[in-house]
């Protein structure tokens, strides 16, 4: 695969709807679901460049997920339309750095935000230096 010289959007918004099955019987979303929530807003914001996860791993670069954080500021609920900001905040030889921030537009509010660390890594799971043209341009 021919890489992109550079990844030139470094934030992106995605619009999610929270399932049923993501829900208490309150209706509120399991604090669970909301990795899951990150993971797809990074899934976007490479798409949004022009790669998926799978093209890098047709490379043999893997991202996996060294730390997450989240703080819980209000309850997202069942079937309310969310918006999820990801952004790249930082790209060093070793790792990426995303900031989410799930929000309830109209009025928006401020649901839930964090941050997560990917580490990159090789097939044998052995620590890679980060492709070059991931750093933002």
């Amino acid at each position: 695969m021919i890489f992109p010289e550079k990844t030139t959007v470094q934030s992106h918004t995605i619009t999610v709807v929270p399932r049923y099955c993501e829900t208490d019987q309150a209706g509120v979303v399991h604090h669970s679901v909301y990795p899951i929530y990150f993971e797809m807003g990074r899934t976007e914001l490479l798409r949004a460049n022009g790669l998926a996860y799978s093209d890098l791993e047709r490379e043999s670069f893997y991202m996996v997920v060294a730390e997450l954080h989240v703080k819980y500021r209000r309850p997202a609920l069942y079937d309310e339309t969310l918006e999820l900001v990801t952004e790249c905040t930082k790209v060093t030889a070793a790792k990426i750095v995303h900031s989410y921030k799930l929000i309830r537009p109209g009025v928006g509010l401020l649901l839930a935000e964090g941050w997560s660390v990917l580490a990159c890594v090789d097939d044998n799971g052995r620590p890679k230096r980060v492709p070059e043209f991931m750093y933002p341009g």
